[in-house]
């Protein structure tokens, strides 16, 4: 299980701050973000060495997606497609409204059930694929949004009700000053809740073969270009540095 954090601000200079937690088989073979797909020019992303695709991907037009299970549905299946895919295709479109409406057409039974994130500097979206008919599209507000296995700031995620209130009261990251020491800090927490255990993890110790493999922050400034700083292992155990030329300057206004 995943985690996306989106803080949205209309009218900022950075309307778009997002973090993620990618929790993986530790065994999974990965590639850090870069410019892997050269069917897909200009969009950069991590790369998952098994079905080729990528867990969180943005393109040239400042579009980010980023793609997470949903309960019950981790690992592939005999028959359907990776969801490493999805953010490939939305990060392609010109705008996270129309990655949205583009994702939205697909027959979800293709793949098996994810969330997905859509996002640039002016909208927000969660679609939901529930392995039928076509996946739901839900506009995000401003403020922050916490998406686990769950639907967005659902309270009956024990990892959502931890630390979406913790994020909320947090200091915002300032990507003009390189300072995102407060979310650095959350994304880093391994603590638990007695009564949820493992569930109520943000950053999850190497348990049964599984556990958060990276982590990512990234902003998108008003006019679409953006920063992003990958941490190539848990957070906390390895350093966050910024993924940089040539992967980074492919996207708009990098």
């Amino acid at each position: 299980m995943c985690t996306v954090i989106l803080l949205r601000r209309p009218g900022h200079s950075w309307p778009l701050v997002m973090a993620a937690n990618r929790d993986e088989r530790l065994d999974r073979p990965w590639d850090p973000p870069g410019l892997w797909w050269p069917a897909r020019p200009g969009v950069i992303g991590g790369r998952d060495r098994t079905a080729g695709g990528s867990w969180m991907a943005l393109g040239t037009s400042g579009v980010v997606a980023a793609a997470l299970n949903r309960p019950g549905s981790l690992g592939p299946e005999a028959g359907k497609r990776s969801r490493g895919e999805l953010p490939l295709v939305a990060a392609a479109e010109a705008s996270a409204a129309d990655a949205a409406a583009r994702i939205a057409t697909l027959p979800a039974g293709h793949w098996r059930p994810f969330n997905l994130v859509i996002a640039d500097a002016a909208r927000a979206f969660f679609l939901r694929g529930l392995g039928h008919g076509q996946p739901e599209v839900v506009d995000l507000p401003a403020g922050v949004t916490m998406v686990t296995a769950h639907d967005p700031n659902d309270l009956s995620s024990p990892r959502t009700r931890r630390h979406l209130p913790r994020f909320q009261a947090a200091a915002p990251p300032d990507p003009d000053d390189d300072d995102w020491s407060d979310w650095t800090t959350l994304l880093a927490d391994d603590g638990q809740d007695p009564d949820a255990g493992i569930a109520s993890t943000l950053n999850v110790p190497p348990t049964n073969g599984f556990g958060t493999v990276c982590s990512s922050l990234l902003a998108l400034r008003r006019d679409g270009s953006a920063t992003w700083q990958f941490c190539p292992g848990r957070p906390g155990s390895a350093p966050f540095a910024v993924v940089g030329p040539p992967a980074l300057a492919a996207t708009a206004g990098g």
